[in-house]
């Protein structure tokens, strides 16, 4: 079992928390976004209050661990791995809770490259618990508005974890799909769970726009974010988000399966 001192010592060391690559130029940009309601930070939330700048970057600091100084404008953003380690616990809990009821779960991400794997082996403990891993709207066509314009992309499942693949046809192998913030994925595939299966998940587990436009549509998400990602903070605040783990969502791979073990662990789900 990962103790937490060496899960600590691990976010540290993979730069998952503490300095992490994000810069504070890119995280204060997106608060700004927010503050305007710029749809490409929003990630599908519609806020019930109005959110500055300056209450946005309050709330960084308590949930995350960025610096609250508005002074400090450059150099790398910080992750307060404390924080990171009470929201995997926190994470844990709710994935032992949905377990022990065997309730549906739908797995996405927009990170496919990074986490597909930390997905992958939520949904492989879950589904061995009894949790039915839904596979809703599989193959299905969305539109999603990027910098070179709308394309069209087809929503797929991999290891029970759904992403979105590029147009022209499925990669085979270890390749993964493409990188997305919409939120347009999970309510296309909450649209067909409702509609075609008849049943909606208790509990949907992602990032970016899967957690925001789940929980805007009233369904419990949980999930990582990075620095940059206000959203998912403010649908935390608001309760509209069950849980958001703060973490770097931009290193290799392998890093992230310590998370796993250690959450997995913590919830009573290892093999």
């Amino acid at each position: 079992m990962l103790s937490t001192g060496a899960l600590r010592a691990h976010l540290l060391a993979a730069r998952l928390a503490g300095p992490v690559a994000t810069s504070r130029e890119t995280s204060l940009r997106s608060y700004r976004l927010f503050a305007a309601r710029d749809p490409r930070v929003m990630l599908g939330l519609a806020p019930e209050r109005v959110w500055g700048e300056g209450e946005l970057l309050r709330l960084m600091a308590e949930r995350c661990g960025v610096s609250a100084d508005p002074a400090q404008v450059s150099g790398p953003d910080a992750i307060d791995p404390e924080r990171t380690v009470a929201a995997l616990d926190a994470f844990a809990e709710r994935l032992a809770l949905v377990a022990e009821r065997r309730a549906p779960v739908l797995l996405g991400t927009g990170h496919p490259h990074r986490l597909l794997g930390f997905y992958a082996g939520l949904a492989d403990a879950l589904s061995a618990a009894g949790c039915p891993v839904l596979t809703p709207a599989q193959g299905r066509c969305v539109d999603i508005t990027t910098r070179f314009g709308v394309r069209t992309y087809s929503l797929d499942y991999v290891r029970g974890v759904a992403l979105v693949r590029e147009p022209g046809g499925r990669p085979t192998g270890g390749e993964t799909g493409a990188h997305t913030h919409s939120p347009l994925p999970v309510r296309l595939a909450l649209q067909d769970a409702a509609e075609r299966l008849g049943v909606l998940p208790e509990l949907v587990i992602g990032d970016h726009g899967w957690v925001c436009g789940a929980g805007q549509l009233g369904i419990e998400a949980i999930g990582p974010a990075d620095t940059d990602d206000p959203a998912l903070f403010v649908g935390e605040a608001e309760g509209r988000v069950s849980v958001v783990v703060p973490v770097d969502d931009g290193v290799r791979a392998p890093f992230y399966r310590p998370l796993t073990r250690y959450v997995l662990n913590r919830a009573r789900l290892s093999p």
